[in-house]
């Protein structure tokens, strides 16, 4: 019976004395080719140079080794990839709930978070949610996504038009503003942001929300409501471009 005993299997390449082969294939610190040679002197050259001995492909025969400063190979490595996520582009979906008969100032709110969100770049669907009685209205809620269209549509377009889903009525709004275009100019307010308050030590603790939100949408391609006005909860979801858009409720 065959049995797992070992642990994860490491992706690291391997280095100076785990190098386990007759011979290697040596590239020189600055990518010159110094060729075939014993293991004994490839590390002997390594410790020379002050330098690690990274196996680079192992696969090939003989295997091919660089002298580099591996600590500084995976620093730079971890930076680049740090940068890759930073600037990565997601499809998220956000969803608002409201009501035929929602109350103005409720109206408001909830708009105010939709402008939000399709200023980031991210699409919005808007389920009109029927009980009872309301349900033999249908034009109530039509009604209130057109409105509610018309009232974005600076930012926004009808993405998908309304169409009733079983008790609910559904339209999906889409930004004019694409998310990479969306990120790039928060990190330019938040950029503008810190350089006035360096001239102005007394800063306004709005201008610091502000940073602190920019900032949590550069990092995280994302912010998040947490409903602190007691009738909407903003929840989210995101998801590669490369995978089905996922996503997020808020209710009232």
């Amino acid at each position: 019976m065959w049995c797992y005993r070992g642990g994860s299997i490491s992706t690291e390449p391997r280095i100076n004395d785990r190098i386990r082969v007759p011979e290697v294939r040596l590239v020189g610190p600055s990518g010159e080719q110094v060729g075939i040679v014993p293991l004994a002197k490839a590390l002997e050259l390594a410790q020379e140079y002050d330098l690690d001995l990274v196996e680079v492909a192992a696969s090939a025969r003989p295997p091919v080794c660089k002298l580099m400063d591996y600590g500084k190979f995976k620093y730079e490595s971890a930076m680049k990839a740090r940068e890759a996520r930073k600037n990565q582009a997601h499809t998220v979906i956000k969803e608002m709930k409201l009501r035929p008969k929602i109350d103005p100032h409720d109206y408001d709110t909830k708009k105010g978070h939709v402008v939000r969100f399709l200023k980031q770049g991210d699409k919005v669907k808007i389920t009109i949610m029927f009980r009872g009685r309301e349900q033999s209205r249908p034009e109530l809620g039509y009604r209130l996504l057109q409105r509610l269209a018309s009232d974005v549509e600076d930012l926004g377009f009808i993405e998908s038009n309304p169409k009733q889903d079983g008790r609910n009525m559904i339209m999906v709004l889409g930004p004019h503003k694409k998310k990479t275009e969306a990120m790039a100019e928060a990190r330019e307010a938040q950029a503008v942001r810190k350089a006035e308050a360096k001239a102005n030590p007394g800063k306004s603790q709005n201008a610091a929300e502000a940073d602190q939100l920019d900032e949590d949408f550069v990092d995280d391609g994302d912010l998040v409501d947490d409903g602190d006005d007691g009738d909407v909860d903003v929840a989210e979801a995101e998801v590669e471009t490369t995978e089905a858009p996922a996503s997020a409720s808020a209710e009232v």
